[in-house]
């Protein structure tokens, strides 16, 4: 951890402007249209749930700016990891780097935690928070500060909260499941440059195409589709949701979300004992290693 804290270190004081920026604009940009923006309701849903509009509009606002956060800073970090191989190179600051008692391994692996893992927990957060101002200025805006005081706290509170640490423990497994196609990117931008992302997509797409007109076999195809579909179910599982049936429903839901959500991850991490996640593992693993190797040798000169 003493060789890691420093390279983490550096990554806040590299980007930490940046990522001020990426958690404040979007919430400020959601609370100004919120505040001002006009505010319509369908006239039978209103008829229909006229006592529970507060409520529905507070979690929604809660949901939906954390999730919002989350997305933004997770394809932020996905975009910054796919060029950080390359990144001490441009400048050289590489030969500075390799003075610290830090390897190559290490100098790899501690800014992609943080970018892949931390940013977006952190993202998280703040998405969270501000969802509960959200919803503050949203009901005020509809139905006044009295119902927004008034709303069912003690179930919408445990519930967001459940719902925000299970999208925190879905996350790592979501990057092992993602890792061998992020590992890709970052091993075929650090050897073709900005024509990486063109390389592997075409590799990829081609491929998979040649593989299943060709020769009848579409498994390159399926493994990428299914290495996205359990990331994505790793982090949350729509079909295993909670079933909800009206504006009432949706509020008898919210007392069930914290049991639903640690059976809903009981089911990610059950879904982790696959061959096709050893294999990604794997590769992931490999490319990881050409990574450090393609280091090590442009350390002492241009790569």
């Amino acid at each position: 951890m003493t060789r890691f804290i420093p390279l983490m270190q550096r990554e806040w004081i590299q980007h930490r402007f940046g990522w001020a920026m990426l958690a404040v604009i979007p919430l400020l940009l959601a609370a100004l249209l919120v505040a001002v923006g006009q505010i319509q309701l369908d006239e039978d849903t209103s008829a229909q749930a006229a006592g529970a509009i507060p409520t529905l509009l507070g979690m929604g606002a809660i949901a939906g700016t954390t999730a919002v956060m989350f997305i933004i800073a997770w394809i932020s970090s996905l975009i910054i990891v796919s060029g950080l191989a390359r990144r001490d190179h441009a400048d050289r600051s590489i030969e500075f780097w390799l003075s610290l008692p830090a390897g190559h391994a290490e100098s790899l692996a501690s800014p992609m935690f943080v970018h892949l893992i931390l940013v977006p927990a952190a993202a998280l957060i703040v998405g969270l928070l501000g969802g509960y101002v959200m919803s503050l200025v949203l009901v005020t805006r509809v139905a006044g500060v009295g119902a927004w005081l008034a709303l069912p706290w003690a179930q919408i509170v445990p519930a967001s909260l459940a719902l925000a640490f299970r999208l925190l423990a879905g996350l790592p497994l979501a990057t092992l499941w993602l890792s061998p196609l992020i590992l890709l990117v970052v091993l075929t931008t650090a050897w073709f440059r900005r024509w990486g992302w063109v390389v592997l997509t075409v590799g990829l797409g081609v491929g998979g195409w040649l593989l299943k007109t060709v020769f009848g076999q579409p498994l390159l195809s399926r493994i990428n589709r299914e290495l996205l579909n359990n990331a994505a179910t790793s982090l949350i599982s729509i079909d295993q949701g909670v079933q909800i049936h009206g504006a009432q429903g949706a509020l008898d839901a919210l007392g069930h979300i914290p049991a639903w959500a640690i059976h809903n991850y009981g089911i990610a991490l059950r879904d982790m004992a696959s061959p096709l996640l050893l294999g990604g593992l794997a590769v992931a693993a490999g490319c990881f290693a050409l990574l450090v190797q393609w280091r090590q040798k442009g350390a002492g000169g241009t790569a």
